[in-house]
């Protein structure tokens, strides 16, 4: 650079001027302003480079020269000036307009896919790290529940090992049990890591379509849920099975794993394991096991109580049903194992060909003798029906059990049973084989069921004669029609057949009715009631008497039947219904609606007719009998019936007083004379038609008790209840006989040392009504215009005006706990026209049946309609 241009320097000093000077003397020659320049930082004039000092001072300078940020050169990266700053994340797209700047690149499309699947990844290998598999012998091994009586003495210990467990090496399991298990559970078990994703989207699909259901759980999967984890259905517990299921899958021998799981599989009836299976449906150890057999048995494992030909528990169980699917799931996995190449097709067909291999009656699987067993199987399904524990986990066992049973009066009923069984029958005579006696107690206003009779032992009759029995009742179901009547009213005679309380009268048991023998039935308008046939039926009396016009009270205490088929027809059916329901009954175990239904079609259990005397007792007061107060396992309490319990208003409390005055009256002067025992009782006898049922139902305001008593052999292969003329070597068996006297020795020592209590006083109540054939003139007497006899029998018959088809023999296939079954009233069941919701024929009562092919009622499970079906947790 030449002299001539260099400037001196000038003289310090301060100010912009002086800066500016400084600025161009450090800078040498002042560039010409350009463009971009002119833009700058807005300080100073426009067009020129601001001079600075030093790179401090002029940081300095272009703080104070403004706050705003310079902004970014539009025609950066585009050939002129320096690129744009890259983004690691390019979204919104740079250098794209309108949608495309929102639409991903297949590069950020592919990362975000690979960086999320290593994050899975990653998250699945730290679970399988983390998760711990607990040891197999510790988990599966099985504990025991504790039942304790009501004054919390230890009653048994049970469950677990008790319900029949044995452990078998998988050399003692027959390969075609195996193969069995394998291709209707899991075809690619030895192929799979544990977990099959391909295999449950099939049997999701499947399901979906409707075809046959399959697992979507292998093996693996299905062996660690029963031998580590609970059976609840939690996203944390499947996310637990699925860790354990792969770290098990790794670690673990496919044999070991297959053997693990036959042998803690539960296939029903109690039996654990294939060998315990094998025992309880074919009384065979599990190697000697057919292919056919095998291939039921895997059958099994879908559903315990939906594919045991026997039957089982709840609504969609039954032997018909249950029958159907077992044998097309059976035939389904023989074929299936051709499919998959573990038989050969020639071999499958041969198989089914042969039949289905149809397994033995069940055996109770338990050690629990005597009433034991009946009351901790009475516990069992009340625990299964309300308190959410599955049966699978509950015979798991470690629960400590609190019961309702008072061990002292279950111990006095079976006494009096036995004192009455061994005074009056002897097993050698004909006539006393067969006979069966059923009982219960509950407690008033609380429901508590006290103590019952379920038979003889419960390891050589199993089923449980104080549950559902299908033994109808007879006669004990009148209290409910005079309820009824007495809630409800009798209609108008000139309304509608639906008509209004305020076109009602509410009936006083002072109401008299025709009670002579062969009266014509009457619809409530006065016309004379026919069936389907257009045939008119004449009810008939306990042998044949004329009781003339009486009052309700007296027809209850002489238990004639003319007066309380009519007073049913006047209230309406539909209402004497609604009263037993309200009282405690069970709606599955109600006749159909007809006019015998007044007359006691209905096959209540003795704990249901128990509990719903005991309404009466209790003023009115419903509550449902129960068996079970708490339960606790290691953890604590996990139910207790405080939460639940809830007593509701059925009656009115003058109304329920008014039928306990009635029923005292039938006691101290009618047929329950045999049931005094030196303090207040009301009661009511009960016999069916042909002498196949006798009851006796009665309580005081502490407790109340239903006997009953049947003839069937239990242990045929064609059961069918027979009639009890001629046992003991009595004419014939009534309520008044040996139920009335169990009931008496029974609740003579359950009551000893208690205050003799006195029932409410009922106060008057509805009108004095006549019924259609009861004439107001002459005025009726409290007692009947015959003499009764000593037995009064409850055994009466009905004639239709003309002439009635002979009964039908009995159906020798109809089971006696089928009501639905028709024998044209043979058993004690029967159709539209003849027994449970037959015409006035047909049923308790004493009436006679008329032929029908249609079927009526409706089974029912154990104690509150019985456990629901329980399927496998898949």
């Amino acid at each position: 650079m030449s002299e001539h241009r260099r400037k001196p320097p000038q003289p310090q000093g301060g100010g912009r001027a002086a800066a500016r000077r400084a600025g161009q003397q450090s800078s040498g020659r002042r560039a010409a302003p350009t463009h971009h320049s002119a833009s700058g930082s807005g300080s100073g004039r426009r067009g020129e480079e601001r001079p600075v000092g030093s790179r401090a001072e002029a940081r300095r300078a272009a703080q104070r020269g403004g706050g705003r940020r310079r902004a970014a050169d539009p025609g950066a990266g585009r050939g002129s000036g320096q690129p744009p700053k890259k983004r690691f994340i390019d979204y919104p797209r740079a250098g794209k307009s309108g949608f495309r700047r929102w639409v991903p690149s297949w590069r950020l499309v592919t990362g975000t896919f690979i960086f999320f699947f290593a994050v899975l990844l990653g998250a699945v290998g730290i679970g399988i790290w983390l998760v711990e598999v607990p040891t197999a012998q510790a988990a599966s091994k099985t504990q025991k529940n504790v039942y304790y009586w009501a004054d919390g003495k230890q009653m048994v210990v049970s469950g677990g090992g008790d319900l029949n467990r044995q452990i078998v090496p998988l050399n003692q399991i027959p390969s075609s049990m195996q193969n069995a298990v394998i291709s209707a559970e899991n075809a690619s078990f030895y192929e799979d890591s544990g977990v099959d994703p391909m295999g449950i989207a099939r049997a999701v699909v499947n399901m979906a379509r409707g075809g046959a259901t399959q697992s979507g759980s292998t093996i693996t999967q299905q062996f660690v849920k029963n031998t580590y984890l609970d059976q609840s259905q939690t996203l944390t517990r499947k996310v637990k099975e699925l860790f354990i299921s792969i770290k098990v899958g790794t670690t673990e021998k496919k044999d070991d794993i297959l053997a693990g799981y036959l042998n803690t599989a539960y296939y029903g009836r109690g039996a654990y394991g294939c060998q315990a299976a094998a025992r309880a449906y074919y009384d065979k150890d599990c190697v000697q096991l057919t292919a056919s057999e095998s291939a039921f048995l895997a059958a099994t494992l879908n559903g315990p109580n939906l594919y045991d030909p026997n039957g089982g528990y709840g609504p969609s169980a039954d032997k018909t049903a249950n029958q159907k699917r077992a044998k097309a799931r059976w035939a389904w996995i023989l074929r299936r194992e051709a499919q998959v190449g573990r038989m050969t097709k020639a071999n499958a067909e041969k198989a089914i060909a042969k039949g289905f291999p149809n397994p033995r009656d069940p055996r109770v699987a338990t050690n629990k003798q005597g009433q034991i067993g009946y009351l901790t199987e009475l516990a069992d399904n009340y625990i299964i029906a309300n308190t959410g524990i599955s049966k699978s986990k509950l015979d798991r066992g470690g629960y400590q059990i609190h019961t309702t049973f008072d061990r002292n009066k279950v111990g006095q009923l079976k006494k009096a049973v036995e004192k009455v069984s061994k005074e009056n029958l002897d097993t050698k005579r004909a006539r006393d084989r067969y006979v069966q006696f059923g009982g219960a107690s509950v407690e008033p206003k609380t429901g508590k069921i006290k103590a019952i009779y379920g038979g003889k032992n419960a390891l050589e009759h199993y089923r449980n004669n104080a549950d559902y029995t299908g033994v109808q009742v007879g006669s004990t179901f009148k209290p409910f029609v005079l309820a009824a009547a007495m809630t409800d009213g009798k209609r108008d005679p000139q309304g509608e057949r639906e008509q209004p309380a305020s076109q009602r009268t509410l009936v006083s048991p002072s109401s008299v009715y025709n009670g002579d023998n062969k009266l014509t039935l009457r619809d409530y308008n006065g016309e004379i009631w026919r069936d389907k046939h257009n045939k008119e039926w004449h009810q008939r009396n306990d042998g044949d008497e004329d009781k003339g016009r009486i009052t309700l009270r007296t027809a209850m205490q002489y238990s004639v039947n003319t007066p309380y088929i009519q007073l049913g027809m006047d209230v309406g059916t539909d209402k004497v219904r609604d009263a037993a329901l309200r009282a405690g009954l069970s709606k599955e175990q109600l006749s159909e609606i007809t006019p015998s239904f007044s007359l006691g079609t209905s096959a209540p259990s003795a704990i249901r007719l128990a509990g719903s005397y005991a309404t009466f007792a209790a003023s009115g007061q419903q509550a449902e009998p129960y068996s079970v107060e708490k339960i606790n396992d290691k953890d604590g309490e996990v139910y207790n019936h405080k939460e639940k319990a809830k007593v509701t208003r059925a009656f009115d409390a003058n109304v329920a007083n008014n039928v306990t005055d009635v029923l005292e009256n039938v006691v101290q002067k009618g047929t329950g004379t045999s049931a005094q025992i030196g303090r207040p009782v009301a009661g009511k006898t009960g016999t069916t038609d042909e002498n196949k049922s006798a009851w006796f139902s009665g309580y005081t305001p502490q407790l109340s008790t239903s006997i009953g008593m049947w003839r069937v052999n239990d242990k045929a292969k064609s059961q069918k209840f027979l009639s009890m003329r001629g046992v003991g070597g009595q004419e014939s068996i009534h309520g008044a006989s040996y139920p009335a006297e169990i009931w008496a020795d029974y609740m003579r020592e359950a009551l000893k040392g208690k205050p003799a209590k006195s029932f409410p006083a009922a106060q008057p109540i509805g009108e004095k009504v006549f019924g259609n054939d009861a004439s107001p003139s002459p005025t009726p007497t409290e007692e009947p215009s015959e003499t009764p006899s000593e037995e009064p029998s409850e055994t009466p018959s009905e004639t239709p005006s003309e002439t009635p088809s002979e009964s039908p023999s009995p159906t020798e296939s109809c089971d006696p706990l089928d009501i639905r079954c028709n024998d044209g009233g043979a058993n004690g069941n029967g159709g539209n026209n003849g027994g449970p919701g037959g015409g006035p024929g047909g049923g308790p009562g004493g009436e006679s049946p008329t032929p029908s092919t249609e079927p009526s009622g409706d089974d029912s499970g154990g104690i509150f309609g019985g456990p629901t079906g329980y399927r496998r947790e898949q």
